[in-house]
C-alpha cells in the first residue's frame, strides 16, 4: 500500500507509530523511499527496510520518534545502512552509530541513561538504543489504552 498522497505528503495512517510521532521531513523520506522500494522489490519486509535505510541517512531516532541528524550531518548511521544490498550486518535502531562520542553523551543525557559517562563509544550507543526501545514501547503501550 501506498505511503504517500498524490502531491508527495506522508499518509500518516500508513507509518509506522515512530515515523507518525516524527516531524514531517521524516516522514516524507520514509513514505517516499518505501514507495520507491515496493517499485523495485514489492511490498514486503524489504521496501520496509530499504525505507528505514533512507530515513537513517538524514535522522536519528531520539526515544520514541526519529529527529534529524545533529548540524544537518547527511549519511548512513550504522554499517547495515551503509552496505546496501546483502549487508548482513546488525542494525543500531536508528541510533548514528558513527556519531561522535560528545553527540552520544547527549543523547544519552537526554534519554537519561545512567552510568553514561563511564561508558566507551559501542556501549552509549548500545544504551542509547536499549533507551529507545524502552521508550517506543512505552509509547505504543499508551497508545492502545
Amino acid at each position: 500500500m501506498p505511503k504517500t498522497t498524490d502531491n508527495g505528503n506522508a499518509k500518516k495512517e500508513e507509518l509506522p507509530s515512530t515515523i507518525e510521532r516524527s516531524d514531517k521531513k521524516a516522514q516524507r523520506t520514509y513514505a517516499k523511499a518505501h514507495d520507491s522500494a515496493v517499485e523495485s522489490y514489492g511490498e514486503g519486509r524489504r521496501a520496509h527496510q530499504t525505507a528505514y535505510s533512507a530515513l537513517k541517512h538524514t535522522h536519528e531516532k531520539v526515544g520514541d520518534h526519529w529527529e534529524p541528524k545533529e548540524g544537518g550531518k547527511k549519511g548512513p548511521s550504522d554499517e547495515q545502512a551503509k552496505g546496501g544490498r546483502g549487508t548482513n550486518k546488525e542494525t543500531k535502531g536508528g541510533v548514528d552509530a558513527n556519531a561522535t562520542k560528545e553527540h552520544l553523551l547527549k543523547l544519552a543525557k537526554k534519554l537519561d541513561v545512567s552510568g553514561r559517562s563511564k561508558m566507551k563509544k559501542k556501549e552509549l550507543v548500545d544504551a542509547i538504543q536499549k533507551a529507545n526501545d524502552k521508550t517506543t514501547a512505552a509509547a505504543r503501550k499508551k497508545k492502545k489504552k
